[in-house]
């Protein structure tokens, strides 16, 4: 019904933000990866926007990309994945991670999403393999570097996670130090991402 939203940032908070449109204010649910992704309040934004409607419930999501709205929809198709569970995927892991995990068939990345066991992500996979692959290749391709920064991803979030840690906690810490940074070591992000840990 709605493509996107155009207008100012009135407020953020972790899981919502607000956006006023010609004197709306428009309430929307948001993944931590787009919500790292949002200018200053203040500021003009534009959320691509999927609404969720059900007999009780009409609720809009926003998304930073247009890749990040595709996967959300694609994840409500899979059964027992509603948009509570769909929003903790795309803050957990980013979307091309999500991609490369589905396609390469191994769900381990996904275990460590609250609310994603092992039942769940070999569902996620078996749903949404073959959607995947009718995507572009720019999308769903996996390549020798995507592949090594998923296992660098993985190792991080393991030696984390040895360490005492939770492995959702741990892993939104490493999926934000790999947004902003290349070329790091495996200890080079545990150290990062301790830091960002520990300033939390």
């Amino acid at each position: 019904m709605f493509a996107y939203f155009r207008g100012k940032l009135v407020s953020v908070l972790s899981e919502e933000a607000v956006v006023e449109v010609s004197g709306v204010a428009f309430r929307f649910l948001i993944s931590a990866t787009t919500n790292r992704q949002l200018p200053e309040t203040g500021s003009e934004v534009l959320l691509f926007s999927h609404l969720y409607v059900r007999e009780d419930t009409l609720q809009l999501y926003g998304f930073s990309r247009e890749e990040e709205r595709q996967l959300f929809r694609l994840l409500l198709l899979v059964s027992g994945v509603g948009p509570k569970l769909a929003l903790a995927i795309l803050s957990g892991m980013q979307v091309q991670d999500i991609h490369e995990a589905i396609l390469a068939n191994t769900p381990e990345p996904l275990y460590g999403i609250t609310g994603v066991g092992k039942k769940t992500a070999a569902r996620i996979i078996l749903d949404l393999r073959d959607k995947l692959l009718k995507l572009s290749p720019v999308q769903g391709a996996v390549g020798p570097v995507s592949l090594q920064t998923n296992r660098l991803r993985e190792d991080a979030v393991n030696a984390l996670v040895t360490l005492g840690f939770s492995r959702i906690t741990v892993q939104k810490a490493v999926v934000s130090i790999l947004e902003q940074n290349t070329g790091l070591t495996v200890e080079e992000v545990v150290k990062s991402a301790l830091v960002s840990i520990h300033n939390s």
